[in-house]
């Protein structure tokens, strides 16, 4: 179950990692089919949800998400390709504006979103999956009634999947992709040629059009308020800069400048989103003119499959169960890009942050998480593919709403005023597209305040069980320092832990005779003095760099910069007596004040009880008694 174990303080890199060289990779073809089988599998309820939305105007309906795509989305996530070409995508960029614990809750409810887009993105994958499975005329007797159980045994084969052994199976991507989009082809060539013969459905559908909503702008101001409802159609840009670590580079191309990689990467997005465009304008003109208004309803041979059922109408049983096969298959595989993707994305944070368990760096225990909690978001959606679409609608605008708003901000930064502006004009779009979406569907809105609020209150229980964790990756001396622990190493090791204040002769002076008073030591003992700096508290681990100096022309001091106090002590001890095979001593003076408010302040603030917090940190780390560093308290 722990195979695969990644101790982060030790820098050795997990199952998910990116590939070390920036040049190695797959094709960005190759890799789009990757996402594209969680961007193109939409196609297999897209045109059904926004005929059921929009009604007779679902054409135009899709036109306008169609050009919010091209001109907004894809320009979006061009650019975070470009600012962040090593799948962490827009809330990396975030990430960067804040610090200290608001932007690690910042980035903790952005996680809580993205969490709500993948999660729902295999429910309601394997729901859509189920449903044309069931409406299959050689299996729906046997199976009608059954959606709730058929999805819960395709999201359980897909845990299955991840628990043998999954790594991103590209071949089978580019094979899926290819088989469904064919298929489509075929299906839109006979329902263009059906449209084209039958002249009166055009003239019908656009007198009916005009007569339900009047003139062309009253048809596109309808369009735009309906447009939130179909925003479904624009998942897929998340999943495709996650897996931009995975595209071939350039041979001369670095993880500092991967400029192969973002250029793959552009292609990617652009292919994608252009292929995808062209059938969603296309099958939403088919699926209106040739498929019965109530065929569309929930329960109609029509909802959550359109095309399926055009398959089956106009080429017959075996082509339309041959195209439920691939709808099928595809929509199963979206759930294991999905699934990939969160396998992928939360390494890049809560461990960062301290905020996942151990066990959370192994690959299997992490799907079992994720698969119970699919299986009780299926459970309380009852497989309703309508019924899920708001949630997933939520995740989706909110991660691309905070894509426009972190490229805003990046090209205001670099100065490059037209881009900033034209970012802007999208972000405004994006959000009351996300403000519209809650508005209508807040069922969204509360899967995903769940999922923050799991993800924040299980992230700082963790933080909590590992607050006395080492959490140093290395410890680097300075020339100086060096020279101060080869000297000590000659007598007895003796450090004084002090906390800087003015930093003058007095401040070192009455510091020394204190210990030496407090612990009874002769004057004839040598110490060295150590200082910790605290940086920004909230993170959790990092490397300690440690620099010597003289001051006053008698007092060696050591410098150090953690984000806690202890740690650092505790991770310096342990480095000297490596380098020096001796253990060395510390002297503490005690803390005043109430012990849990000093705790409180360690956890949050990276000070407090250092003393004993500092020991336990030791005891943790050195189980050995013998060898462990003495701290001493007075």
């Amino acid at each position: 179950m722990l195979e695969g174990l990644a101790d982060m303080a030790k820098n050795h890199p997990g199952p998910h990692a990116a590939p070390q060289s920036a040049g190695r990779g797959q094709r960005w073809w190759r890799v789009m089919c990757l996402t594209g089988v969680d961007y193109f599998s939409t196609l297999g309820y897209q045109p059904g949800i926004a005929a059921l939305a929009a009604g007779l105007l679902s054409p135009v309906a899709t036109l306008v998400l169609v050009v919010v795509t091209l001109a907004g989305a894809l320009p979006v996530y061009r650019r975070v390709a470009r600012e962040s070409p090593h799948g962490q995508g827009s809330i990396a960029m975030l990430e960067r504006l804040l610090s200290f614990w608001k932007g690690k809750l910042f980035v903790l409810t952005l996680l809580g979103f993205a969490a709500t887009d993948f999660l729902i993105t295999i429910t309601l994958s394997a729901a859509d999956a189920a449903t044309h499975l069931v409406e299959n005329p050689h299996v729906s007797t046997a199976l009608h009634g059954r959606e709730l159980v058929i999805t819960l045994v395709l999201i359980a084969l897909l845990g299955a999947v991840f628990l043998k052994g999954f790594l991103e199976a590209i071949g089978v991507a580019v094979a899926l992709v290819a088989l469904y989009l064919g298929l489509n082809v075929v299906v839109v060539a006979v329902g263009l040629w059906h449209v084209v013969t039958a002249a009166h459905l055009i003239p019908d559908w656009t007198q009916a059009l005009t007569a339900e909503h009047g003139n062309v702008p009253a048809m596109v101001g309808v369009a735009l308020l309906v447009f939130p409802k179909l925003a479904l159609g624009l998942s897929g840009f998340e999943t495709g800069v996650a897996v931009m670590p995975h595209i071939e580079g350039d041979p001369d191309d670095t993880e500092e400048r991967p400029v192969g990689r973002i250029r793959g990467a552009k292609k990617l997005l652009t292919t994608a989103a252009v292929i995808m465009s062209v059938f969603l304008i296309i099958t939403s003109f088919l699926t209106t003119l040739l498929i019965p208004k109530e065929a569309f309803q929930p329960g109609g041979s029509a909802n959550g499959r359109a095309l399926a059922y055009l398959a089956h109408e106009y080429l017959g049983s075996a082509f339309g169960t041959v195209y439920d096969v691939s709808t099928i298959a595809i929509l199963w595989f979206a759930g294991a890009s999905a699934m990939a993707g969160l396998l992928n994305l939360m390494p890049q944070y809560l461990p960062r942050y301290g905020m996942a368990p151990h066990w959370a760096r192994a690959v299997r225990p992490m799907v079992l998480v994720f698969t119970l909690v699919a299986f009780l978001v299926t459970w309380l959606f009852d497989a309703d593919v309508d019924a899920q679409g708001g949630a997933y609608a939520t995740g989706v605008l909110v991660l691309i709403s905070s894509a426009a708003i972190a490229v805003t901000i990046a090209a205001r930064r670099a100065g490059e005023h037209g881009w900033w502006i034209g970012f802007a004009v999208i972000a405004v779009v994006f959000l009351y597209t996300t403000v519209a979406n809650v508005i209508e569907r807040p069922d969204g809105v509360k899967i995903g305040a769940c999922f923050i609020t799991g993800i924040i209150v299980l992230s700082f229980l963790s933080r909590l069980a590992r607050a006395f964790e080492l959490r140093v990756t290395s410890v680097v001396l300075d020339g100086i320092a060096e020279r101060f622990i080869r000297d000590i190493a000659q007598r007895r090791i003796r450090f004084i832990a002090n906390e800087p204040d003015r930093r003058d002769v007095a401040e070192y002076r009455d510091k020394l005779q204190q210990i030496r008073a407090d612990n009874d030591i002769p004057a004839s003992e040598d110490f060295v003095f150590v200082e910790v700096t605290v940086g920004d508290p909230s993170e959790f681990e990092s490397e300690l760099r440690v620099h010597g100096e003289v001051l006053h022309g008698r007092y060696r001091v050591l410098r150090l910069e953690s984000p806690a106090v202890s740690n650092a002590l505790a991770a310096l001890l342990l480095h000297v007596r490596d380098v020096t095979g001796d253990r060395p001593h510390i002297y503490f003076e005690w803390t005043e004040g109430n012990p849990f408010a000093q705790f409180l302040r360690y956890f949050l603030f990276g000070q407090g009880e250092v003393a004993p917090v500092t020991r336990e940190v030791l005891r943790e780390a050195e189980p050995d008694r013998d060898r462990r560093p003495r701290v001493h308290v007075g």
